[in-house]
């Protein structure tokens, strides 16, 4: 009877598991049947609260497109004039990583061969779809040799302006792309 009994309680405990976990799957609020919570349609027969989407409402877009572009929802996720400038702006640093859905930016180390004692490794991220100030945030990290002949590279203090002058060269080089890209509109 013990193995009967274990049985059971084992087979008890496994349907609370799956009751707990199939409750665990389903909304944490519940919506009558009859009630409306959204737009209905083709493509949300149900009548569900629309979501928002992680490209905004105007989808993708790629190179500034305007929202009444026939290639509105085909591009990339951040602001076009950012991303370019900042990838013109690091040029010359080797590219680790390079998100355009994301707005993130990460290069390798570089190593200038005129300072060959210090390395720098930069990120760039791209925060807004609109042309900002705010829309670019830059972390720089740097590395110098160690002097007990191991070789090692120690993290090192980077100097504080220096986030901000590449910040600045990127917003300069973003804004160049945008008024020849409005000139370029213009003459046609």
């Amino acid at each position: 009877m013990t193995g009967t009994k274990g049985a059971r309680r084992a087979a008890a405990a496994l349907a609370f598991a799956a009751i707990l976990g199939l409750t665990a799957c389903g909304p944490s609020t519940s919506n009558y049947p009859g009630q409306p919570t959204g737009k209905s349609g083709p493509n949300n027969p149900t009548g569900e609260l629309e979501r928002e989407s992680i490209f905004g409402e105007d989808g993708l877009t790629l190179f500034g497109g305007g929202s009444g572009d026939a290639e509105a929802g085909t591009g990339i996720g951040v602001n076009s004039f950012l991303w370019r400038a900042s990838l013109d702006t690091i040029a010359f640093m080797p590219l680790t990583s390079a998100d355009p859905f994301g707005g993130v930016i990460i290069t390798d180390w570089y190593q200038d061969p005129k300072t060959p004692g210090e390395r720098f490794k930069v990120t760039v991220y791209i925060l807004d779809r609109r042309l900002r100030a705010d829309g670019v945030k830059v972390a720089v990290f740097r590395q110098t040799r160690a002097d007990n002949g191991t070789g090692e590279w120690i993290d090192a203090a980077v100097a504080g302006n220096t986030p901000l002058q590449i910040e600045n060269a990127i917003l300069v080089r973003a804004r160049q792309l945008r008024i020849s890209t409005i000139e370029a509109a213009e003459s046609r």
